[in-house]
């Protein structure tokens, strides 16, 4: 989620643009968390912008100047995640040809980042426990134990208190490294977040292409938009935009420009499993409410906060849209540079 001063709300953490509510609660917490070298563990569907989020921590906190260590749990063969982590010594195994320092030791001073950390094994697990509690570890093959600085930040898209239950977690690692939490909500549940990530990605490749930085999404493009309830979340938009920017041959990018990939269906797996045990006016209610915020929520964006417009296009007069806007509690004012 890139930050510009000019639009988001909070131009002093590094890479976090947006409008939403949901992301200002996230936004206030930052500088606070980032103020302890307690470990943290960020969750969030794919794509929310979990590593740009603990990012911002490292360069929030007073190890701002130290290495920032990102390692993905999931890309590491498990047979060489210890080695990966902790290092080992010549000989330890038979491909260890010489020794090597681990990403623990690269990190020294600053922060590592450990995403997927479900895919950890429950060896390397123990290791980590071991290490987070003492900050000491022993390289594969060495007696010697180690001591070290680093701050780990651990991410996830998958609810590791079901994992636990599972056994296929640690619970007390859990534990652990939930210290300090932060959750990161879908981007189809800050739509206000939209408007503002799209022109920041237009802006950033047409740049990045050679396209200067003039280009802007009408508001047919903005509208395709906000109707799409993007299941790869931030990651998904940015993939959009860049095609768009590509392909795109006119001075503004359009509706037509916007290739958006098939849900597969996606919304109806996610309502399915809202559904279940819930009653018919219950869900009706829901589904209404929903309805009503994202309908008005994309009126406001299109027409930049104005109240005038966005009720004269929902065709309603001016106090029955407002009494819509204040009933969802909707700040109007996150729109005004949502262009």
């Amino acid at each position: 989620m890139p930050h510009g001063a000019a639009l988001g709300r909070s131009p002093h953490i590094r890479g976090f643009l947006y409008a939403s509510d949901a992301c200002a609660k996230v936004a206030e917490r930052l500088p606070v968390i980032a103020g302890s070298d307690s470990s943290v563990l960020i969750v969030g569907e794919t794509g929310t912008g979990k590593e740009i989020c603990a990012q911002a921590l490292h360069y929030l906190s007073r190890r701002s100047a130290g290495p920032w260590v990102a390692v993905n749990c999931a890309a590491v063969p498990v047979e060489l995640i210890e080695s990966e982590l902790f290092g080992h010594v010549k000989g330890a195994f038979t491909t260890a040809h010489s020794s090597r320092h681990g990403l623990v030791k690269e990190a020294e001073g600053g922060t590592m980042f450990l995403d997927d950390i479900d895919c950890l094994p429950l060896l390397a697990q123990g290791k980590l426990l071991r290490f987070l509690q003492q900050q000491e570890y022993r390289p594969v093959g060495c007696n010697a134990v180690q001591r070290s600085d680093v701050r780990v930040i651990a991410a996830s898209n998958r609810d590791l208190r079901v994992l636990a239950r599972q056994n296929s977690f640690r619970q007390d690692l859990y534990f652990r490294l939930n210290v300090l939490p932060i959750a990161l909500p879908p981007l189809r549940e800050r739509r206000e977040d939209i408007a503002l990530l799209a022109g920041h990605f237009v802006h950033q490749f047409d740049q990045a292409h050679g396209g200067g930085d003039g280009r802007r999404l009408t508001a047919e493009a903005l509208q395709k938009l906000l109707a799409h309830d993007w299941p790869g979340n931030v990651r998904e938009l940015r993939h959009v935009i860049e095609r768009s920017v590509l392909l795109a041959t006119g001075d503004s990018i359009g509706a037509d420009d916007i290739d958006i990939d098939p849900d597969l269906d996606a919304d109806a797996d996610a309502g399915s499993g809202e559904l279940a045990g819930e009653s018919f006016q219950s869900a009706k209610k829901r589904v209404v409410e929903r309805f009503e915020r994202q309908y008005i929520e994309t009126l406001l964006a299109l027409h930049h906060g104005n109240l005038t417009h966005a009720a004269h296009a929902a065709k309603k007069n001016r106090r029955a849209f407002f009494e819509l806007v204040r009933k969802h509690q909707i700040d109007t004012r996150r729109f005004n540079d949502a262009s």
